[in-house]
């Protein structure tokens, strides 16, 4: 169990990559704390969780509930891992693009894993850790619709690298993991299945991503055999943005 005993906290992890990210880390002896907005959903989640999975009420599109979160942080003993995974995506034409919705796409995907970045670090200086951001393929690549979304992802990834820098002096590794199309349940919800095979027909792989897939990158870079990458975006596509 290469997490034993270690503390990890995951936003936005009660479902999709997020929650796949939870299940491995716990599975590998770490105490977890999952995020999630809705307070009922994290209740009935909490019923059937190991021992060692906690869910915790973080809504940061919420001034308070960010208040509320950072202080819960600020009573813990030691923080080994913070995956900030919690991400919104809406998709519109530039033309079509409120203020408003905006913000709110660049407050959770942006401001929020700086928040508690920023939280986790002081936490880790002592004796390190690890930092993991989720971004997107469409922090590489683009197409219609995607200016708030790219925008935010593309950010992250600068948030990324910076923090790197200011961090490797502590023994702070920080990384992104940027997913392409993975198979969760919204991706089957939102798309027919005749959209899932043209879009699988794209990518070289011929097949989205599995969530474990993408949650072993996860574990790897945020575990101790990773002792010196940091700052670094890692696309897991299938080979979807070299084509």
């Amino acid at each position: 169990m290469i997490f034993l005993n270690k503390s990890i906290i995951v936003t936005g992890g009660t479902r999709g990559i997020g929650a796949e990210i939870v299940a491995m880390f716990a599975a590998e002896g770490a105490n977890v704390v999952c995020t999630g907005r809705r307070q009922a959903e994290l209740t009935e989640l909490q019923k059937k969780a190991p021992f060692n999975v906690s869910y915790v009420q973080l809504d940061l599109h919420d001034e308070e509930s960010i208040c509320t979160f950072v202080e819960y942080m600020n009573e813990l003993s030691s923080l080994d891992v913070l995956v900030n995974n919690a991400g919104i995506n809406k998709i519109d034409m530039i033309e079509n693009i409120s203020f408003p919705d905006f913000r709110s796409v660049m407050e959770v995907n942006v401001n929020g894993p700086f928040y508690l970045s920023k939280i986790a670090s002081k936490l880790m200086m002592d004796k390190g850790g690890h930092i993991l951001n989720i971004a997107s393929i469409w922090s590489t690549v683009t197409k219609a619709g995607r200016v708030s979304y790219s925008t935010s992802k593309t950010a992250l990834v600068g948030l990324t690298r910076s923090l790197a820098v200011d961090l490797a002096s502590y023994g702070i590794l920080v990384n992104a993991v940027s997913p392409g199309f993975t198979a969760t349940d919204l991706t089957s919800q939102s798309l027919t299945a005749e959209d899932i095979a043209d879009l699988e027909s794209k990518i070289p792989c011929k097949r989205m991503a599995e969530p474990k897939e993408i949650a072993e990158l996860v574990l790897f870079l945020c575990s101790n055999k990773n002792t010196y990458i940091t700052g670094q975006n890692f696309v897991i596509d299938g080979g979807f943005s070299i084509v």
